[in-house]
């Protein structure tokens, strides 16, 4: 535009409005910008325009934002909509890290956001949405109060004639990359690139290799849209009887303390093409589509998991809610669809040798619509042998555990099975690392407390700290690498009869297991993740609807799914002599708790939500997540599983013993290294543990219920586990932890538990550890963790507690009964030790059992001088230790002169009599005060 012609243009604009007479507000700032930058002919030299790439049955004349790239200087320009800083200008940027981590293509941030100028500068604008009003003085109000957040500015370099500003789009994405990717830290800006840059009409999507701070090269990807909702979408109320992830507020027009904060659960619009049918298509389906790199011999079991949602649609007269299409390479099928393009939900399968699945959403803030989602596969769990026993084992052996133990734990670090479960080179630092974590709030529970920003980095990722939650951390899949290390060895030990099994069926293998086993297991994944991306949290209580019997049946096997859902996290059903029949490995589809969600949150008639909530005592329809875990109820547990967890318990200690007497026979084969009898002890031992454990949270448990009153066939909000149970539970633990035969170690055995020595990036950690396995310390971990589980405050408190709900004339496990029973199974040789002789070889205690008693009286010295905290229930906790510690004393006395004693024996009670003295005296002053 010439310099003339701009001037004729102004004057003509204030000549207009001497006049009065109406003038475009765009055309005049546009008349009075275009003066004061560079003509667009000039800004763009050297630049391509984007061609816009217009979507099926559009014909939009422009892109969202029209886009010029520089190939050369690796630069990108962006005009803004002519409108960009209208009320109705409402963007969305989304955010992956597509390229350069292991999880490259996992969903990072989302912004919700708004562009606002300030003279030649214009500002991405974060909109407070935590705080609301409901009417038009609280709307004020707020508004003033509290205020949005600006993001990041860029200069306006340009003015498109008649249009929008023109700003620098790698100066605002680029030199910005760690507003937008949480940690992201680029030490090398002028080392950049851009990779991908395509424009719709809708959206734009932007993608840049850029250099992190440790070189590494990493793609950002931008996909900025405009967000506009779906206009008949209607927000529906959260109800915590049924487990949705929520978008919620505080509503500060509303001044009743039950209505201030709104919750709305997060779910896609879904309507009936034609509301008349009983059974109606979707007028917009939800599609996803699978990434071509899902291997193809894997891509039918990931297509029936997603599948599997369509069952529970149907029962709101949805049918095809759900449509897959399969993206392949080969053909060239949806080649042109990006993963990272929040138009497109994603199956995406990732070859990083980790066990991870994860399916975040992104969702509209202001209503709960779910606008986008993309689920990664990670193929870590299918290849996996095993897990280091020190990695996993520690996870496992914490199930359960509180903010209030892990308190416990920092100050007696020797109580805690992260430490205690670590080879001894890497206890303290493990140590001083835990200490550090236990100065956050609640102690560094990973329920309360998550320090990351980008989804995947922590277990409670997208619960908190967000408006819109999302599934942000899942161990669904870490579950199953244990389950596929447990089928390879069974596989190898009973490789015989299953050749001859699968030689009978034509059975496909499928990477050294069979399909049989292996599909139905990822379908069952996918499934689990395709639920979160539905808006469905975890169900941690769902394996609990039937006997571990009843699902070794013939009446239930194919015929009904062997839990209430999907969401939970089911162990892979191993049936060793618990059953007529092995029944299902896995998940087969949805179960009744699935069903019963998808018609809360998509039944297309409001007034059928009251009665779809009241079934809620239902008993196929319990449910409890993440936060449950750490309660009392020992029901709502991860990788437990059946109505009675001690039946499958026995079994998986069955299981245990039976592989381990085969390892030196049959699962170390000619040829291999003998290190593989090591790692598969150790997979044996971690199912015995992760058995124990899960029996140990039945001690002091309460069912937690959550009816209303007025539900029908309403349950009491809290019921005490029976007694009986409790002490079954107790047994359990006891007999398969503190006992010498329960670990089936033998000479010949533990001579053989070697690890290989390579010294390279594969094997390097091995070449720390002992080459011969330290037998003792592996035990005791295993020991002292049995001790925690049974032992800790919360426990303790929790059994003192359930003595004061139950009747006086109703049996209950008392704390005196618990401490009790522990003390006389860690000391029993005592109470019956007989005459000599003994011999070093041949002691009267042996070497594990001293180890458990010193381990057991160190637990008494820590609980009888703990009479002052804030656990209302210590100060009874430290009596009965003391008077523990008393009668010990007393046995110990008349055992340590005893004659025939061994060396071992007669030394470990004359130390372990003198501490207990000792204790006492310091702990009791003459006076009778306490030091």
């Amino acid at each position: 535009m010439s310099c003339i012609r701009r001037m004729m243009i102004v004057r003509i604009a204030m000549v207009l409005a001497a006049f009065g007479v109406w003038c475009s507000p765009g055309w005049a700032q546009e008349a009075e910008n275009t003066e004061e930058y560079p003509p667009l002919e000039k800004l763009t030299k050297d630049f391509e325009e984007i061609k816009l790439q217009n979507e099926e049955g559009t014909t939009a004349e422009r892109s969202f934002y029209r886009v010029w790239v520089n190939r050369k200087t690796n630069q990108v320009l962006a005009e803004l909509p002519k409108d960009f800083a209208g009320e109705n200008q409402r963007q969305f940027i989304a955010t992956t890290l597509s390229g350069g981590d292991v999880f490259a293509g996992l969903q990072s941030s989302d912004f919700y956001v708004y562009w606002k100028q300030y003279g030649k500068r214009l500002a991405i604008v974060a909109e407070d949405l935590t705080i609301r009003g409901s009417d038009d003085e609280s709307k004020s109000s707020v508004k003033r109060l509290f205020t949005d957040s600006v993001l990041v500015d860029v200069p306006i370099v340009g003015w498109y004639p008649r249009g929008g500003p023109i700003i620098d789009l790698d100066e605002l994405l680029v030199t910005n990359a760690s507003v937008f990717f949480g940690g992201f830290r680029g030490g090398k800006a002028h080392l950049s690139k851009v990779e991908r840059v395509k424009a719709f009409p809708k959206n734009v999507e932007i993608a840049f290799e850029v250099a992190g701070s440790d070189g590494n090269l990493k793609v950002l990807h931008y996909s900025i849209s405009k967000i506009e909702g779906t206009t008949a979408f209607k927000p529906r109320p959260a109800d915590e009887r049924i487990g949705y992830f929520t978008t919620s507020y505080n509503d500060y027009g509303k001044y009743e303390s039950d209505e201030t904060r709104i919750r709305y659960i997060n779910r896609w619009h879904l309507e009936k093409r034609d509301a008349n049918l009983k059974m109606s298509p979707p007028k917009q389906p939800i599609v996803f589509y699978v990434e071509h790199t899902t291997p193809v011999r894997y891509r039918r079991w990931v297509r029936e998991g997603i599948m599997h949602w369509n069952q529970a649609f149907e029962q709101v007269g949805i049918v095809n809610a759900i449509e897959v299409r399969q993206q392949d390479k080969q053909s060239g099928d949806h080649m042109n669809k990006d993963p990272e393009d929040v138009r497109y939900n994603f199956i995406r399968w990732l070859n990083n040798n980790v066990s991870t699945a994860i399916g975040p959403s992104r969702v509209n803030p202001l209503t709960g619509e779910i606008l986008d989602a993309d689920i990664v596969l990670t193929d870590g769990w299918i290849r996996t042998f095993e897990d280091q026993f020190e990695r996993v084992m520690p996870k496992i052996a914490m199930e359960g555990m509180t903010p209030e133990t892990l308190a416990w734990f920092a100050e007696h670090p020797d109580w805690d099975p992260r430490i205690r479960l670590a080879s001894p080179g890497q206890r303290e630092f493990i140590k001083r690392s835990l200490l550090i974590k236990s100065q956050q709030p609640n102690a560094g529970h990973n329920q309360t407390s998550v320090t990351t920003k980008m989804l995947g980095d922590d277990v409670a990722d997208g619960l908190i700290g967000r408006t819109s939650q999302v599934n942000g951390g899942c161990l669904a899949a870490e579950g199953h690498s244990f389950d596929v290390a447990m089928m390879r060895m069974s596989m190898a030990l009973i490789k015989d009869d299953l050749k001859a099994a699968a030689e009978g069926s034509e059975e496909q293998i499928l990477d050294g297991m069979p399909e049989s086993f292996i599909g139905p297991l990822l379908a069952d994944l996918v499934c689990h993740e395709v639920g979160h991306t539905l808006g469905l949290r975890h169900n941690f209580k769902a394996s609990s609807i039937y006997a571990f019997g009843e699902i070794n049946n013939a009446s239930l096997k194919g015929k009904k799914p062997l839990a209430g859902s999907v969401m939970d996290y089911l162990p892979v059903n191993f049936n060793f002599e618990g059953g007529e029949v092995q029944g299902d490995y896995t998940m087969i589809g949805v179960g009744p708790y699935d069903l019963w969600a998808i018609e809360y949150g998509y039944t297309t008639d409001d007034k059928k939500l009251p009665d779809i909530l009241k079934r809620v005592a239902e008993p196929e329809l319990v449910y409890a997540t993440d936060e449950d875990t750490m309660g009392p109820d020992p029901l709502a547990r991860r990788y437990d599983f059946s109505k009675n967890p001690l039946d499958f318990a026995k079994s998986q200690i069955k299981l245990a013993r039976h592989h381990r007497t085969k390892i030196l026979e049959k699962f170390v084969k000619d040829g291999d290294s003998w290190a593989k009898a090591r790692k598969g002890y150790q997979l044996t031992l971690s199912l015995q543990t992760k058995s124990t454990g899960m029996m140990a949270n039945w001690v002091g448990g309460t069912l937690i219920n959550r009816d209303r009153k007025g539900d029908p066939n309403g349950r009491k909000p809290i019921e005490i586990v029976p007694a009986a149970t409790q002490r079954d539970a107790i047994n359990f633990v006891i007999e398969n932890t503190f006992l010498d035969d329960a670990f089936g170690l033998t000479p010949d055995l533990l001579v053989h538990l070697v690890s290989d020595s390579w010294r390279d990036d594969a094997g390097a950690f091995s070449t720390l550890n002992e080459a011969a396995w330290p037998v003792h310390d592996q035990i005791m971990g295993v020991q002292a963790t049995a001790m925690s589980q049974l032992m800790n405050p919360s426990i303790l408190r929790r059994v003192y507690d359930n003595e004061l709900r139950a009747p006086a004339d109703q049996d209950a496990l008392t704390l005196n009964e618990l401490l009790t029973t522990i003390t006389s199974a860690v000391w029993k040789e005592i109470d019956t030790l007989g005459a000599g002789p003994f011999t070093e070889r041949k002691p009267a205690v042996s070497s594990l059992r001293r180890n458990l008693q010193a381990e057991h009286l160190n637990r008494l010295f820590d609980l009888a001088r703990e009479s002052r905290s804030a656990n209302a229930a210590m100060k009874s906790i430290s009596n009965l230790a003391t008077m523990s510690l008393v009668d010990l004393r007393t046995k110990l006395a008349a055992a340590k002169d005893k004659p025939g004693l061994d060396p071992y024996t007669r030394a470990h009670i004359f130390d372990l009599h003198e501490r207990i003295g000792k204790f006492l005296d310091a702990k009791y002053m003459i006076t009778g005060g306490v030091t």
